[in-house]
């Protein structure tokens, strides 16, 4: 979660390279989802106040846009983002028409995408809360660490996602990522 959630992205950024030889990629993209945040969360999360679902849904969509922008390419790329809830995962999978109000269909909506997966970081509080302290420049404090475990919904498997535990090195959850990615890119599609 969090600062090392931005580590882990660009070291795979990087790394990603042995995975997509064939497609002539340097690298995959790195999207930080922090940097799609509205300045209202900003200033909001600096004053250690916690989002609410009603703050996070444009920045959601947002980051469902440049997900939707990279598939329409057929390009890899990576999104490093806080998807709290079940609810988040889906309007980043879908957008909009995963919205409550969105009416029957909603129920109906894949819980995955072949070609999207998410990397669920999971850590002790009080770890995640040490790595947050000794951080420097980022607007989220650690005292909002308690909100976010708060509305934590771990992802479920059906969910298209790899579990990885902070206590691991970069380099370790780095190749266990790379031999996710081989195996669902070697896996038919259907």
């Amino acid at each position: 979660m969090f600062a090392f959630k931005s580590a882990l992205g660009a070291f795979l950024s990087e790394k990603c390279i042995h995975v997509c030889v064939s497609t002539n990629q340097l690298g995959w993209p790195l999207h930080e989802g922090d940097s799609f945040h509205p300045q209202g969360n900003i200033e909001k999360m600096a004053r250690s106040e916690p989002l609410t679902d009603q703050d996070r849904l444009p920045w959601l969509l947002k980051l469902h846009e440049v997900i939707e922008r990279e598939r329409s390419y057929g390009s890899d790329a990576l999104v490093a983002c806080s998807a709290l809830k079940r609810l988040y995962r889906q309007i980043l999978l879908h957008g909009s028409k995963a919205f409550p109000s969105s009416g029957p269909d909603q129920d109906g909506l894949p819980a995955s995408s072949p070609d999207v997966c998410f990397l669920f970081l999971y850590g002790d509080y009080d770890l995640i809360q040490q790595r947050m302290v000794v951080r420097r420049g980022h607007y989220m404090k650690a005292d909002l660490l308690r909100s976010q475990f708060d509305v934590l919904e771990p992802p479920l498997d059906k969910e298209n996602v790899l579990s990885l535990d902070i206590r691991t090195s970069i380099t370790d959850m780095a190749m266990e990522v790379e031999k996710h990615i081989v195996s669902l890119k070697s896996s038919p599609r259907p």
